[in-house]
């Protein structure tokens, strides 16, 4: 198989899987949630027979001047538990809120949680978290050269790790932009766990097949650099897939399905973002390191010759 014959048809695909969700990111903004924001969130528990409408709580949080309610409910052994995330709820507005949700329709209602997180926190919150990917990039390069040393242009392979880090990250923001236009996802902390998650992943699928080319390059010093890299995608391909389906995906499409609404969109992030990372290990990080291997960028915009007859 000459994988690497169509690397340019993989570049185009994952641009097609990215660009839909960063045109909507630069007309709506990041979908953040109230741990990047600051803001207020309640749970509720209800019996299941007596649990309020889904429109009464929105018109309810309404009612104290706050428009941007995110309801989230789901069932368990009876007891129906609404998550609901706002812009900052005080404590009076919130004891006025529970009482009259015990008045008009619960007097059993549970109060299981009450977080209000405010703007400095949120920001610290965020600035942390682009300071870990920070991190985790020059330390992917720094380890993968040292790890590398002795072999030709070592540094490189670590760049191409990281640009392909940064392939699976696009992806699963794309797909939290896509998911917060159809069905009201946001950017909070399990989906920033998620993102972490996904990068640890996608960096040790890549070193796995890099370590491959690595190990082939002294036996088939005689090929050129392209097909040493491309048998050793070949080789390795089993290996990333099956680990991936086994150990991973196959748990994930199972808590997706049955582990209910709380844990359905991380598991969908976390499902798509690994299938990102062993793709971008296998059809990005590879071919990149292909191009620049070849210096192919100098061919692109090189005026054809036109002989004469």
């Amino acid at each position: 198989m000459n994988l690497l014959g169509k690397r340019y048809l993989f570049f185009a695909f994952s641009a097609a899987l990215i660009i839909p969700g960063l045109v909507i990111i630069a007309l709506f903004g990041l979908p953040l949630s109230i741990d990047f924001l600051g803001g207020s969130l309640v749970e509720l528990e209800f019996d299941a027979q007596k649990s309020p409408p889904f429109i009464e709580v929105q018109t309810l949080y309404e009612q104290i001047g706050i428009n941007d309610a995110q309801i989230q409910t789901s069932e368990d052994q009876g007891r129906e538990i609404y998550v609901i995330k706002s812009s900052l709820l005080d404590q009076e507005n919130y004891a006025s809120l529970v009482s009259q949700l015990k008045s008009e329709f619960d007097d059993s209602l549970i109060e299981r949680r009450y977080n209000t997180v405010g703007p400095s926190i949120s920001e610290s919150v965020t600035k942390r978290a682009l300071l870990a990917i920070i991190i985790a990039s020059l330390a992917v390069i720094l380890y993968i050269t040292y790890a590398f040393r002795g072999v030709a242009h070592a540094f490189r392979y670590g760049i191409c790790a990281v640009i392909a880090m940064v392939h699976d990250i696009l992806i699963v923001i794309s797909l939290g932009a896509i998911g917060s236009r159809l069905f009201g996802w946001q950017m909070d902390s399990l989906y920033l766990t998620a993102l972490l998650t996904v990068i640890g992943f996608s960096t040790q699928d890549k070193i796995v097949v890099f370590d491959r080319i690595r190990e082939n390059a002294p036996i088939l010093r005689k090929v050129s650099f392209e097909k040493l890299v491309n048998h050793s995608i070949i080789q390795s391909l089993q290996r990333s897939i099956n680990t991936q389906l086994m150990t991973v995906e196959f748990l994930l499409l199972a808590l997706a399905l049955f582990g209910g609404d709380t844990l359905r969109e991380m598991c969908i992030i976390l499902l798509v973002g690994l299938l990102s990372g062993t793709y971008s290990s296998i059809f990005i990080a590879a071919p990149i390191l292909v191009v620049w291997e070849n210096q192919e960028w100098k061919t692109w915009f090189r005026k054809p010759q036109i002989t004469n007859p």
